[in-house]
């Protein structure tokens, strides 16, 4: 899949060739570039840096001096690209749009898995991504920190509202959920949404699933829910979460809290790619 993303970025940026380049920079030009950051924040992409750069051209060398999830302050240099000048100007923009995204997306999530540290809570991602660059996205929570939920809909059956209303009702939704996977044969978890105690109620009458998701319930609604959901049950906390009231919720005892705004809203970490010469 990270093959299939650096691909079509060139495909996007390079096109027939980076004609600002091939116009005056000769094809034996050799040359040395630093990564430096502007920012303060979590360093995250110099793995995939290296592999767009790498799939430009074999014969660069990259000489990492900041890996993926460390710290970075204003003027910390990540790495020493070197090799083709026109190889370097061909994967920059590239390098640095993903790097500044992932490194954004790293640093909120770090700052937020602070925000719970001490707690059993663990800090999930959604699949409110940026279409076809899901992976890079959810690569970057892991690097913050963060712990992905589903990748997408083929990994888990989560039913939320919609999918229980289309269905008829909770008890419709978790048992024609647990038929198809008898019927064909699947192994995965099931997951359903709760709007309210009622809502639960039911839940916990039928059974069969494996997690069950508190949706806009307040940490005080979580603390009795948690009160009557068995230990078997994953407890997931999801709606209405702040930056100010994530540390309420975790302290509840859930055991997730899923966070949409780590890679929906998100500021990206400033850095440059800067030509060096000795």
């Amino acid at each position: 899949m990270v093959d299939r993303i650096i691909k079509t970025a060139f495909e996007e940026d390079l096109g027939d060739g980076d004609h600002s380049s091939l116009s005056c920079i000769p094809k034996e030009a050799i040359g040395e570039a630093k990564l430096i950051v502007k920012d303060k924040g979590i360093i995250a992409g110099v793995e995939l840096a290296e592999k767009i750069f790498k799939s430009l051209d074999e014969s660069l060398e990259i000489q990492v001096l900041i890996l993926d999830g460390e710290n970075v302050d204003v003027g910390d240099i990540v790495f020493i690209i070197k090799g083709s000048s026109r190889s370097i100007l061909g994967a920059e923009r590239i390098v640095l749009n993903f790097m500044q995204r992932m490194s954004g997306i790293a640093t909120q999530t770090s700052a937020i898995v602070e925000l719970i540290e001490g707690t059993d809570a663990k800090l999930l991602d959604t699949r409110k991504t940026t279409p076809c660059l899901r992976y890079i996205e959810k690569w970057a929570v892991r690097i913050g920190g963060g712990h992905n939920h589903r990748f997408g809909l083929y990994d888990m059956i989560m039913l939320k509202d919609n999918h229980i209303d289309y269905s008829g009702g909770i008890e419709n939704a978790i048992k024609r959920a647990n038929h198809y996977l008898e019927s064909s044969g699947k192994k995965m978890k099931i997951e359903i949404e709760v709007r309210n105690e009622k809502e639960l109620a039911e839940v916990l009458r039928v059974g069969k699933v494996d997690r069950i998701m508190l949706d806009n319930f307040t940490p005080e609604r979580i603390r009795e829910a948690l009160k009557i959901i068995p230990e078997i049950y994953e407890v997931e906390a999801s709606g209405g979460i702040t930056i100010e009231t994530i540390r309420d919720f975790a302290e509840t005892g859930v055991d997730f809290i899923s966070v949409g705004a780590l890679t929906h809203s998100f500021k990206s970490l400033d850095m440059s790619l800067k030509a060096t010469f000795n």
